[in-house]
């Protein structure tokens, strides 16, 4: 790791947060790759789990998965990611509780008891950082990707249930993300798709969609961002690859100082747009600390040459030193917190329990689909 200057020994790997490939076992290509990229974190999707046992067939599999995950990249400590919000965005079989959408318990109480009772469940899978909530301003009602997973659609009722969640979270020791930075709420367009554009200037969005992150991101919370043209801040670059977005806003204007994390870029808004094998370099050139590149909408494969660029682009002064070694300290200052759970086997007790806090989901009940697959 570098030591602080920009001059000790560069460890591109640390850059990246990896979703893993579509199956509950891993092959000995996949354990190639991570061992050789050793990326600072996985994150599980719906296929990483064995749907077709009983609990403790499928948390026991889950344990031995991570485990060969663990001894491949090789580093003393990983982050476990999943993207945990509730509804359609549910990737854990039963008996894990499948609260409803935010917008079903958005009231700070309840928001407070549902992610304490999340923390509580994913700690016990081994799993140490939940990539929500979203704390986007859902102030279009015909929006196709964001919906119920808002806590809203005005900035205080954001504020109040996503900042009561992130309390009840955070109590378990659970690291959780702020998302989708600079605000996802106005847009027509899902990202997973097509690349959203949005007509709003600077102030626009200080009107609104910057609040929840103003309230929330300060204290070194992990930002994700999102792949949303604004054309008035920032033409032609998507907000993920936006230096004045993430340097100039999120970091000198909102004094943001924790790791920020880019959505997939296997996407289709920056794979069809942005893609080729300088994307790595210009995420880290953005301000960008975590590269997220995920196997469910295309190959993670790329990730080895985007570290390869970045270490060739270093050596160059294409990229700062000075701004690595910086962005490296922010990680390995995440890692620390991360709480590194051992997996336990919960009482039924507790999933009962869990189940009368709030609204449970119907699959199917909302218009906002395919989360349970690839939504983050």
């Amino acid at each position: 790791m570098d030591s602080g200057d920009g001059t000790g020994p560069f460890d591109p790997g640390l850059h990246f947060l990896v979703g893993l490939p579509r199956r509950p076992e891993m092959t000995a290509t996949d354990l190639a790759l991570l061992a050789r990229l050793r990326p600072a974190g996985v994150v599980l999707f719906r296929d990483n789990f064995r749907h077709d046992l009983d609990y403790e067939g499928w948390h026991g599999a889950l344990g031995s998965l991570l485990e060969a995950v663990r001894a491949a990249i090789g580093r003393p400590r990983l982050l476990v990611a999943i993207d945990h919000e509730g509804g359609d965005v549910l990737r854990t079989p039963a008996p894990v509780t499948p609260f409803a959408f935010p917008r079903e318990w958005a009231s700070p109480p309840l928001a407070r008891a549902v992610g304490r009772a999340m923390g509580v469940e994913l700690a016990s899978l081994g799993i140490d950082m939940d990539l929500a909530p979203c704390v986007d301003v859902n102030s279009n009602p015909e929006n196709p990707v964001i919906g119920r997973r808002a806590f809203g659609t005005r900035a205080g009722e954001v504020i109040g249930g996503a900042g009561a969640f992130l309390e009840g979270l955070e109590s378990t020791g659970l690291l959780g993300c702020l998302k989708h930075f600079p605000g996802h709420g106005a847009t027509g367009t899902d990202p997973h798709y097509g690349l959203p554009e949005v007509a709003l200037d600077l102030a626009g969005l200080e009107a609104m969609d910057l609040l929840p992150f103003r309230a929330l991101a300060a204290d070194r919370r992990p930002v994700m961002t999102a792949h949303i043209l604004f054309p008035a801040i920032d033409p032609g670059v998507p907000a993920t690859l936006s230096r004045r977005l993430i340097e100039g806003v999120l970091r000198q204007q909102l004094a943001h100082r924790g790791v920020v994390i880019s959505d997939d870029v296997n996407m289709g808004a920056i794979a069809q747009h942005f893609g080729g094998p300088d994307l790595g370099v210009r995420l880290l050139d953005a301000g960008v600390d975590l590269i997220c590149v995920c196997a469910h909408f295309g190959d993670i494969s790329p990730a080895l040459d985007w570290a390869e660029a970045i270490v060739a682009a270093r050596a160059q002064g294409a990229l700062d030193p000075v701004r690595l070694a910086q962005s490296a300290a922010r990680i390995a200052q995440l890692l620390a917190a991360a709480p590194q759970p051992r997996p336990r086997l919960l009482p039924d007790s507790t999933f009962a329990y869990h189940r009368t806090l709030a609204p449970l989901h119907v699959r199917g009940a909302s218009r906002v689909e395919g989360g349970g697959a690839g939504q983050i």
